[in-house]
């Protein structure tokens, strides 16, 4: 969906309504056409995430298209939303036709707005279990030589006199271990770091790769900045034109318009200086967690290895220049580094974040896969990063949820004079449409190490020789670890989450929400690929729950 909040085709023939509606879902943010003029090939051109069909389209019967449309394999994953004049009769026989949803006429235009975004998050998790599903099939093939392999390892140690076996992809294991906490990305930038002893030429593709997240991310802010207040400052700026040299009869009208469009902006601009406070505030409390995974045999606890280093200090390879991976090598323990962000809420430096940040492992069907098949993962080592402190707290986890995706993990923060963030108390404190900010470490190192500049960035790689523990106290001895910023609005309250839609992906997982009083409703958990959608929260409740002697 980019910088806007979806795509919408409306199909409505009444000229005056069709209009109010492409009013209210431009005001939005919304990318919204009528041009449906040839039906289901307008359609499958435009390619809109929902289309808002009224009851009685001209030149198309609406059954017909919402039937067209639902049937088409190409098609029947948009979401219909369908305006109905009438009340439960009429709206009940929309959805038996297979409407996603149905508003009664006269609609309400923020009912509208909070339909059709139910619908998008509905729609934006189906395509994301999709996409999974095709990635998982993929991967079978991978995760199928692991297995192979590993069975094979285990054979061998119970005979006791063959030479260990098993030839293991790196990137297999990364792909297959941590696709839901899209860890590839971590892993690269690891590598990316370690090549850069060998050449200049790895050096360049390093600053290159750096340079691009730089550019993702300046265009990821701007166009997250607010769309809604971009398309607020334009329909201020075009309702001045028309005020100007518009006719004195339509001058009332247009007045009210602006004046309600101003209203709105300034309503922004308030949301924009409480999130100013709440970084200012809370910003220094915001960890980034970085998590060492090692991997143990279930049955032997022999731990996985790399099978032998080379004389260049590298991991000995096969033909193919696959490192060679075994339960009894001679190399170093292979490690997977996974990443995501908590929050201090106690003196006694108790932190909040996921569990899945805790534990990597946790309803990870892929690495449940390999956990059935013996090879069970182990925390190496967990540290805490706060910005602002030169060094990692070393960290435990102290207490984990049976109920929802919430963890506290403790440090000693005595000597290190972090604040605390305040905890909201009570329902009544997430309100559906309320500004919200959120506060994390989507990507992790690659947003850092994009942050940090191409001299910096060679500097950190000479000095840590590609080890990631290093590269992260290097990074924090610079003091260049800072949380990023975004700013919302809730879209629903629901019992065991909050829906809303600042932005972030993997690496945020565990930051804190903060409603527009400074205090932290939720803990974010939602695994969203790249920025942009909806995402979710659990509601502190959880948390606090677990703060509790």
């Amino acid at each position: 969906m980019n910088s806007k909040a979806g795509k919408v085709l409306v199909v409505e023939s009444d000229e005056r309504l069709r209009e109010q509606i492409v009013a209210v879902l431009s005001d939005a943010g919304f990318e919204v056409t009528t041009d449906y003029q040839e039906g289901m090939k307008a359609v499958l051109a435009f390619d809109p995430d929902v289309v808002v069909l009224g009851a009685d389209p001209p030149q198309l019967d609406c059954c017909d298209l919402l039937s067209e449309i639902k049937s088409s394999r190409q098609t029947h994953n948009i979401r219909v939303v369908m305006l109905s004049p009438g009340g439960p009769a009429e709206r009940t026989r929309g959805l038996d036709l297979g409407a996603d949803d149905v508003l009664s006429l006269p609609f309400d235009s923020h009912e509208l707005l909070s339909r059709l975004r139910s619908q998008l998050r509905s729609k934006s998790i189906a395509d994301e279990m999709r996409e999974r599903l095709r990635l998982a099939e993929e991967n079978r093939n991978s995760a199928q030589q692991v297995m192979t392999a590993v069975n094979e390892e285990r054979r061998t140690l119970r005979v006791g006199g063959l030479a260990t076996m098993g030839v293991l992809l790196v990137a297999a294991l990364v792909s297959v271990f941590f696709y839901r906490r899209t860890q590839e990305q971590n892993t690269r930038v690891y590598a990316a770091i370690t090549r850069l002893q060998t050449g200049v030429r790895t050096q360049q593709q390093l600053m290159e790769r750096s340079r691009r997240a730089s550019e993702d991310g300046e265009h990821s802010s701007s166009s997250a900045s607010d769309p809604q207040k971009l398309q607020l400052q334009k329909k201020s700026e075009s309702l001045r034109s028309q005020i100007a040299i518009g006719k004195t009869e339509n001058g009332a009208v247009l007045q009210n318009q602006l004046t309600a469009v101003e209203d709105r902006l300034k309503k922004l601009e308030t949301e924009g200086k409480i999130a100013q406070t709440i970084i200012q505030s809370y910003e220094p409390s915001v960890c980034l967690i970085h998590v060492v995974l090692a991997f143990r045999d279930h049955t032997t606890g022999l731990k996985l290895h790399y099978a032998g280093v080379a004389n260049n200090g590298q991991p000995t390879t096969d033909d193919h220049n696959n490192p060679l991976l075994s339960l009894t090598g001679s190399g170093p323990e292979v490690h997977l580094d996974a990443f995501g962000t908590g929050f201090l809420v106690s003196s006694k430096g108790q932190i909040l974040t996921n569990h899945h940040v805790a534990e990597p492992w946790w309803q990870n069907d892929e690495l449940k896969e390999m956990v059935d098949q013996g090879l069970e993962p182990v925390i190496a080592e967990m540290t805490a990063y706060f910005p602002g402190v030169r060094h990692g707290l070393a960290i435990d986890t102290e207490r984990i949820s049976s109920t929802a995706d919430v963890a506290v993990v403790k440090g000693n923060v005595s000597e290190l004079g972090i604040k605390q963030i305040a905890l909201a108390d009570g329902r009544r404190s997430a309100v559906s449409g309320g500004p919200v900010v959120l506060l994390g470490y989507p990507t992790a190192l690659d947003a850092i190490l994009a942050r940090a500049g191409s001299e910096t960035l060679q500097s950190i790689a000479a000095a840590s020789k590609g080890d990631p523990k290093q590269v992260m106290e290097e990074l924090a001895r610079r003091d260049l670890i800072r949380p990023v910023t975004t700013q919302g609005h809730i879209g629903d309250v629901l019992p065991d989450k909050i829906v809303y839609d600042a932005q972030t992906t993997s690496g945020g997982s565990g930051g804190p929400l903060f409603n527009n009083e400074g205090k932290v409703i939720g803990i974010n958990f939602a695994m969203v690929r790249e920025f942009g959608g909806s995402n979710f929260a659990i509601p502190v409740a959880y948390g606090r729950s677990l703060l509790k002697p």
